[in-house]
C-alpha cells in the first residue's frame, strides 16, 4: 500500500517509539495525528511534521472517537494506525516485603497495554471497513506493538508480559476477522531499544545492555523500529503475523 497521501494515526506518537514511526510517516508523505496523554511533546512534534495533535487517554473510549473524529477531519480517511501507547512499570508478584502486588497495579498495566490497544484499533477498523477500497481491494493496516518480553519475560514483568502477549494473541484471529475488509493486522515485538525509560539510564547502563544482544551488538534505535512499520505498509503480503524486532536477543530471567 502507497502512503503518500494517506491519513495516518499513531498512539503514543510524542516520543520513543510512536515518536519515530510519526517522524517517518510523515516522510513518506502520511497526514499524520498524534494520540497521546503528553500534550507538550505531542504538540511540538505534530508541528515540526505538519500533523496533528488529539490528547487521548486509549483506555477511555469516548476520548478514542474524538481522536478518530479529529484525524478524519484534519486528513479524510485513517487508513494507517500504529498503536504505540504503552506503559511498563516493573513489579513482582509478590514484593520483598512479602505482600502480593495488588490487583489494581497488574490490571493498570493490562488496561493500557492490550485494552488500549484493542479500544482503538476496534474503533478505527468499524469506520475503516465502510471506506472505500484502495489498490488490491485494501482499505488499511493495522500495526499493534508486542514486545519480546511476550515470549521472554523477566522477573518482575508479568503483567507487562501478560499484556504484550495478549497483543500477540490477537494479531492473528483479528487479521482473519478483517481480512474480508480488506485491512491487515501485524504486530512488531521489539526488544532493547533507546527509548526515553532507557535513555534515562547511566551511559554505562546503557552500553551494557546493549552487549546483551548479539547483533547488532547495541540498543535498537526508534528509526529501525517505524523503518519496519513502514515496510510492513508498503508490503500487502504480511498479514496476521508478529515480527520480533531485537537482534537475536533471548532475554534472561533478570
Amino acid at each position: 500500500m502507497e502512503i503518500s497521501g494517506l491519513g495516518a494515526l499513531v498512539s503514543g506518537g510524542a516520543s520513543g517509539l510512536g515518536a519515530a514511526t510519526a517522524r517517518q510517516l510523515a516522510d513518506a508523505g502520511a497526514r499524520v495525528t498524534i494520540a497521546d496523554l503528553d500534550e507538550t511533546g505531542g504538540s511540538a512534534l505534530a508541528a515540526r511534521i505538519g500533523g496533528l495533535f488529539v490528547r487521548t487517554d486509549v483506555t477511555k473510549p469516548a476520548e478514542v472517537a474524538e481522536a478518530l473524529d479529529r484525524s478524519g477531519a484534519f486528513s479524510g480517511t485513517q487508513r494507517i494506525l500504529v498503536n504505540c501507547a504503552g506503559i511498563a512499570p516493573p513489579a513482582k508478584a509478590v514484593g520483598r516485603d512479602g505482600n502480593a502486588l495488588a490487583l489494581s497495579a497488574f490490571a493498570r498495566v493490562i488496561e493500557v497495554n492490550l485494552l488500549g490497544t484493542f479500544n482503538f484499533l476496534s474503533q478505527f477498523a468499524a469506520r475503516l471497513q465502510a471506506a472505500e477500497a484502495l489498490g488490491d481491494e485494501e482499505r488499511g493496516v493495522i500495526v499493534n506493538t508486542a514486545s519480546v518480553a511476550a515470549f521472554d519475560g523477566q522477573i518482575g514483568q508479568p503483567a507487562y508480559s501478560a499484556s504484550k502477549a495478549g497483543v500477540v494473541g490477537m494479531t492473528l484471529p483479528l487479521a482473519r476477522e478483517f481480512a474480508k475488509s480488506g485491512i491487515r493486522v501485524m504486530a512488531i515485538a521489539p526488544g532493547l531499544f533507546l527509548t526515553p525509560m532507557l535513555e534515562s539510564l547511566p551511559e554505562d547502563t546503557q552500553t551494557s545492555l546493549g552487549q546483551q544482544v548479539p547483533f547488532p551488538n547495541r540498543l535498537g534505535r526508534p528509526e529501525e523500529f517505524s523503518a519496519l512499520v513502514e515496510a510492513i505498509i508498503r508490503n500487502s503480503m504480511l498479514n496476521g503475523e508478529v515480527i520480533r524486532l531485537d537482534g537475536a536477543i533471548r532475554m534472561a530471567p533478570r
